[in-house]
């Protein structure tokens, strides 16, 4: 698989990941920051299903080349 999740957009991902699952096992929140596992999971692995279904890319060593 190609990787389309770099920088900026990775981090970001990690830390909303980090924080609902957090805000989830405490109790916080409801079930739904369980869904903080997805953001997570494209960001560690730098992968992200959706870009690839819309064509997107934010990670620069790995777009297209022009």
């Amino acid at each position: 698989m190609k990787l389309n999740v770099g920088g900026i957009d990775r981090i970001l991902r990690i830390v909303v990941g980090l924080v609902l699952i957090g805000l989830a096992a405490t109790g916080t929140v409801g079930w739904w920051g369980w869904l903080g596992v997805i953001p997570l999971a494209t960001g560690l692995f730098r992968v992200c299903p959706a870009y690839s279904l819309l064509g997107l890319n934010s990670c620069p060593l790995h777009g297209p080349k022009h």
